[in-house]
């Protein structure tokens, strides 16, 4: 059996169930230690106990792998610092962080308590910061490092009922897009990954029919992809039922107005060919969209001409 992540140490969040399992058993299966953490909590993070952890565990020692269990809960940065000394101290480094840990509270926005959608993303978000943070200097130190995100097609493209979920799912694809810039140097790449898979969390949403269909191995071959030694930096992979597939943002060419015509009326009147996809940009950081601004608008400017099909904004 290939042991593509030999040596490697890996911690990964939310492990006792579901895909954060799958995702512990396949790395110890292909040659990983790993720190399995999971507080033990419902679906809507009531309550606490090691007891699921602690079987996974044990299902990777009775395979001959090497595992670690942690109940720490990854909301409170104390508890994160403390799962990654337990891996510094077990094994000397840490290679792979996933971050998979999650809860839902479902509800319309109209009748959700702010104290449910705070709690959604104390876990998902602030839940992620605290660990990425953890092993962040130690993976600084060891000049190498894979961490992945779990984000959600609920947060790129919406789900009615988990505006929290949502928020807190788009917001960790914010933090990748940060980390990526700021961990290149010492070669610590970041992924995210928007898994569809039938697991408690989805229980009440997935029709029970697809279970089979929707396995999370699957979805774990995707999310062990995003952490090996070749992988990109950057990207959002969607994986579900054996179905892979790359989720990118870009900005349309968009038009110049001059300053007379900068007014909300005449950027209505623009809005088609601003929304014209036929010339997609991707960017690599903030500052190329500044750059490409600054281009456009000198270069409009300096010949007097308008951009391709932007010319009835000087009408």
């Amino acid at each position: 059996m290939s042991k593509l992540f030999q040596d490697k140490v890996a911690i990964v969040t939310g492990a006792g169930n579901g895909l954060g399992k799958s995702h512990a058993l396949a790395l110890a299966r292909l040659g990983a230690k790993v720190v399995v953490n999971d507080l033990g909590g419902d679906r809507a993070g009531q309550g606490a106990s090691a007891t699921a952890a602690q079987q996974v565990v044990e299902e990777i020692t009775a395979a001959g792998g090497t595992a670690l269990v942690d109940g720490g809960d990854i909301t409170r940065y104390a508890d994160a610092e403390a799962m990654v000394q337990k891996a510094m101290n077990a094994w000397g480094r840490v290679d792979i962080l996933i971050n998979n840990a999650g809860i839902l509270r479902d509800k319309s926005f109209a009748k959700m308590s702010l104290e449910d959608f705070r709690s959604v993303v104390e876990v998902h978000l602030f839940g992620t910061v605290n660990c990425c943070k953890a092993v962040w200097e130690p993976m600084r130190a060891q000049n190498y490092g894979r961490i992945l995100m779990t984000t959600s097609a609920s947060g790129l493209y919406g789900n009615f009922g988990q505006s929290n979920y949502g928020a807190a799912k788009m917001a960790v694809v914010g933090l990748m897009n940060t980390l990526r810039l700021e961990g290149a140097k010492n070669n610590i790449h970041i992924n995210a990954l928007a898994p569809t898979a039938a697991t408690r969390m989805t229980a009440e949403l997935l029709p029970p029919d697809f279970a089979d269909l929707l396995s999370t191995e699957s979805v774990t071959a995707g999310a062990l992809a995003m952490c090996t030694e070749e992988a990109p930096s950057g990207e959002i992979l969607c994986a579900g039922g054996g179905c892979y597939s790359r989720a990118t943002q870009f900005e349309t060419e968009g038009v110049f107005l001059p300053a007379d015509k900068q007014q909300p009326e005449q950027v209505a009147a623009q809005l088609a060919q601003i929304s014209d996809t036929r010339n997609p940009h991707t960017l690599d950081s903030a500052a190329q969209q500044t750059e490409r601004f600054i281009r456009k608008a000198l270069g409009a400017l300096q010949t007097g001409a308008q951009p391709k099909g932007a010319a009835t904004a000087n009408a």
